[in-house]
């Protein structure tokens, strides 16, 4: 079940997240580039009390259920409590059914479900960052491929972050998204929080 539970993180690496199809983004990135530079992010973060190492886990592992559900976004026309239903079930099944009464299943599991509860500063942390990563790829598409219509990134996830150090990297990022429009003539209505 071992060997299944690591083929089976191969989904995540191949599946491609949703949103960006939908936006026409070529060659878009998947869960895992996602999740991995989530956990760069976090070992960036000024600890404050913070515990850094449990942050760089749960972005991690926070959209593990992703790798039997997919990327599941407003526009698949799933509501929110069958999403949630699909993901717990999900995660159930990668922790319990794979990898069965072990260490691991029950710290991947409880990380995940305190990633999805934001009951802990990391936690929050964890999902400040998750909108920040978005953010910061949403420029970097914008960036290369001169797309106009992701203003709705933006608009979902900056204004959501509330960690200090992470809304500043925020903030200096839509300095640079207002001079890369600026400098192609193209007015910006995205205001800097």
């Amino acid at each position: 079940k071992l060997l299944y539970y690591m083929h089976f993180l191969q989904n995540l690496k191949l599946s491609k997240r949703t949103g960006w199809y939908h936006h026409g983004i070529p060659a878009p990135e998947s869960i895992a580039d996602h999740m991995y530079r989530m956990a760069m992010l976090a070992m960036l973060v000024r600890p404050d009390g913070l515990d850094i190492p449990k942050c760089v886990m749960m972005a991690l592992v926070h959209d593990l259920a992703e790798a039997q559900v997919g990327d599941l976004t407003p526009m698949c026309r799933v509501d929110k409590a069958e999403k949630q239903r699909r993901e717990t079930e999900a995660i159930h099944y990668l922790t319990q059914d794979l990898l069965g009464n072990s260490p691991a299943a029950a710290n991947i599991l409880q990380l995940w479900h305190e990633y999805e509860e934001r009951t802990t500063a990391e936690a929050r942390l964890v999902k400040d960052l998750d909108c920040f990563e978005l953010c910061l790829q949403t420029y970097e598409y914008e960036l290369a491929h001169g797309t106009r219509d992701l203003q709705q990134f933006w608009l979902g996830a900056a204004s959501k972050i509330a960690h200090p150090q992470v809304k500043s990297w925020t903030q200096a990022l839509l300095r640079k998204r207002r001079a890369l429009w600026e400098g192609r003539g193209i007015a910006y209505d995205t205001p800097i929080a």
